[in-house]
């Protein structure tokens, strides 16, 4: 087991013994599950370790695994219209407080997702942005409003900063930040989850003003006739603002 994720067995044993003894057990099903381009059912994830690692699995410890960390099929998911909900026991406390103000990069990153909606059709954005700079870390668009969006936004911006540990990462209450795969990768990377509190906007008062500013400078300001053609406009204006647009950082 530690061969097989490159760790000690006192850095195993350490993590199997903290608050998420399943965490280093998912590592090795996702990455079966990666590797099987979204398609293995936990039968044959058990299959996968056998054959990549020599482990054995227990099915039903893997089933529940997957369940835990909506590790699915899309063709299942799709199939049984599944309905997340916020898990409670997961939601953080406030611990920027309305401080917006920052001096050093990755100190605090704020995070969200909004609608793009054009004629009853709609997409998805996830954004991260780092409040030091008030630039964009990264960013998803997507024509499903799922855990997979966020999950993609968080691992290309710790790709692309690295050095995270201790950095404070701040959003709403949704399903997906109070997931249990959203807080396993903030935990294994040092990462401190901070939350607004529940239907208080104003705790996320930049962000909100972020996505005010991207629909009044997109979809407000310019002539469109599709969604696919409101997407490539986003992805244009925020290559633009990260690039070119002055900024304000006292809001």
């Amino acid at each position: 087991m530690c061969a097989a994720l490159d760790i000690s067995q006192r850095t195993y044993y350490k993590y199997r013994n903290s608050e998420d003894k399943d965490y280093y057990d998912y590592l090795l099903i996702k990455e079966i599950f990666d590797e099987s381009k979204g398609t293995y059912g936990y039968r044959r994830i058990c299959e996968g370790l056998l054959i990549k690692y020599g482990v054995i699995f227990n099915h039903k410890k893997v089933k529940r695994i997957m369940t835990k960390y909506n590790i699915q099929p899309q063709y299942i998911k799709r199939m049984k219209r599944v309905r997340y909900k916020r898990i409670e026991s997961n939601v953080k406390p406030n611990l920027v407080k309305r401080n917006f103000n920052v001096d050093k990069e990755n100190q605090i990153w704020t995070t969200d997702i909004t609608y793009l909606i054009f004629n009853e059709k709609r997409a998805y954005l996830s954004t991260i942005l780092d409040l030091c700079d008030r630039k964009i870390v990264a960013y998803r668009i997507s024509k499903f409003n799922d855990l997979t969006i966020v999950i993609d936004t968080l691992n290309e911006a710790i790709a692309k900063r690295k050095d995270v540990s201790g950095l404070i990462i701040h959003s709403d209450q949704g399903y997906q930040y109070t997931s249990y795969e959203y807080k396993a990768i903030c935990e294994s990377n040092g990462i401190q989850i901070s939350m607004s509190r529940k239907g208080t906007p104003i705790d996320d008062s930049p962000m909100e003003s972020f996505h005010a500013l991207l629909k009044k400078e997109t979809l407000y300001n310019n002539d469109i006739t599709n969604l696919n053609e409101y997407i490539a406009l986003v992805e244009d204006w925020l290559e633009f603002y990260n690039t070119k647009r002055l900024k304000n950082k006292r809001k």
